[in-house]
């Protein structure tokens, strides 16, 4: 555990805080923008589009736990100084550690098959066949994070990122049912139907990602992020956290208000497209598609490389873009083999684009209380996070939460076979 400074610090002015704050954001923010990926944009579109708002209401405890579990990792990186995964090789050894992590590979491997599946659907729109826009893509992707400074291409896509505000425009200018709105965020709705049991495990996976956990915590690790300024990186993670569930809900409110009114299933991304026509008219398509294509290369540059990250370091393999071949081969190995076998698998003809990004989320969602179990276990390891281990209340919460996920993971099964 890191050491920390004695005293009693003296209290920065407005100024100064605000300095720190900026100094700390990042990983958190980026971590929550990276999470509104082609996933998360065929979800969340599904949801409204297929059930209105009657799921609506789930967003306020994802939101929450999505705090919970994303301080958690964010605590874990400030006070360590260590990447997840190599704390879980250390405290429960090689073998576990092995099969966790082909696990974690098995997720995020569905996770970036889905973004070549949204660079797919938004080049159909575009004009651009599948064994062009990804070939293209993926060789941009490979280029961008190798060769250039990957710091000024994420600050490229993240600006990109305004693309998200067309939801909330969008929903300003439907003129909502807002009494109708806030009912559904108040009021339950416990349908116990397959579909609909499918689709909310999908908002917790899409929302509550499991590369989220082991990207942020390794991000923290690396700013180097001192103990005494911890509360300036918390707030970077909770605002990231809000924001991302805040666009997730107008999401599902237009799509709501536009598809699954008019009875408009959502079976492509052109499909998708359509609840912006309030907004952009005849160019909704191309605003979809150009918000849908950001989100995924964003996204297929940063899955790779995290997954990439997390494997070397719980087997101590050299990584990282600033070594060569010969010092980290089996780090640009892994990441070039993800990257090659992601996209090729998008190019087989007859490949659901829509259907390989929603259930993508809903493998997130199965494989999360495992993720979850891991964690819980390692920020209560007062031998590595000293007085920071979490309180009774936080780990009761904790563990209600994750054993009522696994609980709806495994009825899930049980309510396809039985609808």
């Amino acid at each position: 555990m890191r050491a920390e400074a004695g005293g009693e610090p003296r209290r920065p002015g407005l100024l100064r805080r605000a300095a720190l704050f900026l100094a700390v954001m990042g990983p958190g923010i980026i971590t929550a923008n990276v999470d509104n990926d082609a996933g998360g944009l065929a979800t969340y579109s599904q949801a409204g589009a297929q059930f209105g708002l009657r799921l609506l209401w789930l967003m306020i405890p994802i939101t929450i736990f999505l705090v919970m579990v994303q301080e958690m990792v964010n605590r874990m990186g400030v006070v360590t100084g260590r990447g997840l995964s190599d704390m879980i090789r250390e405290r429960f050894g090689v073998r576990v550690t092995f099969s966790l992590m082909l696990l974690i590979l098995a997720t995020n491997f569905a996770n970036i098959t889905a973004e070549f599946a949204g660079i797919a659907s938004a080049g159909q729109i575009l004009g651009l066949p599948p064994p062009v826009a990804i070939p293209v893509c993926t060789a941009l992707v490979w280029l961008l994070v190798t060769k250039a400074s990957y710091r000024i291409v994420e600050r490229v896509f993240l600006v990109a990122c305004v693309f998200y505000l067309a939801y909330p425009l969008t929903l300003f200018i439907m003129r909502p049912d807002l009494p109708a709105i806030s009912r559904a965020f108040v009021q339950p709705d416990l349908d116990l139907s397959g579909p609909f049991v499918v689709m909310a495990v999908g908002l917790i996976g899409t929302t509550i990602a499991p590369w989220m956990q082991f990207y942020q915590q390794a991000s923290v690790a690396e700013k180097n992020i001192p103990v005494k300024d911890y509360a300036y990186s918390r707030l970077d993670t909770v605002l990231g956290c809000i924001v991302v569930s805040l666009v997730a809900s107008c999401i599902v409110i237009v799509c709501a208000g536009e598809l699954h009114a008019s009875g408009i299933p959502v079976e492509s991304a052109a499909d998708a497209a359509r609840a912006l026509e309030p907004l952009a008219g005849r160019l909704s398509s191309y605003l979809f598609a150009f918000g849908l294509l950001n989100a995924s290369v964003f996204a297929a540059s940063i899955l790779p490389l995290s997954t990439s990250y997390t494997i070397c370091e719980a087997f101590g393999w050299e990584s990282g873009v600033g070594r060569d071949f010969r010092s980290a081969p089996q780090f640009y190995v892994l990441y070039t083999a993800l990257l090659a076998l992601g996209a090729g698998s998008m190019l087989i003809p007859g490949i659901p684009y829509m259907k390989v990004m929603f259930w993508s989320q809903v493998v997130n969602g199965l494989v999360l209380p495992v993720v979850l179990v891991f964690m819980l276990i390692l920020v209560n390891d007062s031998s590595q996070m000293g007085s920071h281990v979490n309180g009774r209340l936080y780990n009761a919460i904790c563990i209600a939460v994750i054993a009522l996920l696994a609980a709806v993971s495994l009825a899930m099964p049980v309510a396809l076979l039985v609808r």
